[in-house]
C-alpha cells in the first residue's frame, strides 16, 4: 500500500538515509515501496541525545534508517534501554512494548513507542526537580524532617 506524505516548503525528510528537503512550493510525494521515512521532527541528531531516553531512540533510529548495521545498532538499543530500566523501573512497561515491537521487525512502530519513554522520562525528571525543591524547603532553617524522591520523582519522608 502506498504512502501518501504532505512535504511542506522546507521541510526535510529522509528516504533511505537520503535527505531530501522541499525547496519549492508545497508537494505531495507518493513512496510506492517499502522504505525507511523519518520526517524532520522525527529525527533526533547526535547532538540531542543527552538524556538516557533519548540515547535509546537515537539508537533505534539508527536501527531503523541504516538496515545494513542494524544488528550493531540494535545492540546498542538494547544496552540502552537495559540501563535506562535499571536506573528508572517505572518505565518497564513501555521498555516491554518496545522491546515486543522491536521482536516483530516492527521498528518504525517501535521507534514511535519510544517517544512514550522520552516523554515519561521528561514527566519523572520534572516530578523529580519539585521533590528536590520541596526537600530543600523542608530543609530549610526552622524545617524539621528530611526526605526523599524515589524514581518515579514522588518524594517519601524519612
Amino acid at each position: 500500500m502506498p504512502l501518501k506524505l504532505d512535504f511542506k516548503s522546507g521541510d526535510k525528510l529522509v528516504i533511505n538515509g537520503a535527505v531530501l528537503e522541499n525547496i519549492g512550493a508545497n508537494a505531495k510525494i507518493l513512496v510506492h515501496n517499502e522504505s525507511a521515512i523519518l520526517r524532520e521532527k522525527e529525527i533526533l541528531s547526535v547532538a540531542d541525545t543527552a538524556t538516557p531516553a533519548s540515547r535509546v531512540y537515537f539508537a533505534l533510529q539508527c536501527a531503523y534508517m541504516f538496515p545494513h548495521k542494524r544488528d550493531e545498532y540494535l545492540s546498542l538499543f538494547a544496552d540502552f534501554l537495559r540501563e535506562f530500566v535499571k536506573a528508572c523501573p517505572s518505565t518497564r512497561p513501555i521498555a516491554d512494548e518496545i522491546e515486543k515491537l522491536v521482536a516483530e521487525n516492527k521498528i518504525y512502530k517501535a521507534l514511535k513507542h519510544t517517544q512514550k519513554l522520552v516523554a515519561h522520562q521528561a514527566k519523572v525528571l520534572k516530578t523529580l526537580e519539585k521533590g528536590i525543591e520541596e526537600m530543600a524547603e523542608s530543609d530549610a532553617p526552622g524545617n524539621a524532617g528530611a526526605a526523599r524522591a524515589d524514581d518515579t520523582g514522588r518524594v517519601k519522608a524519612d
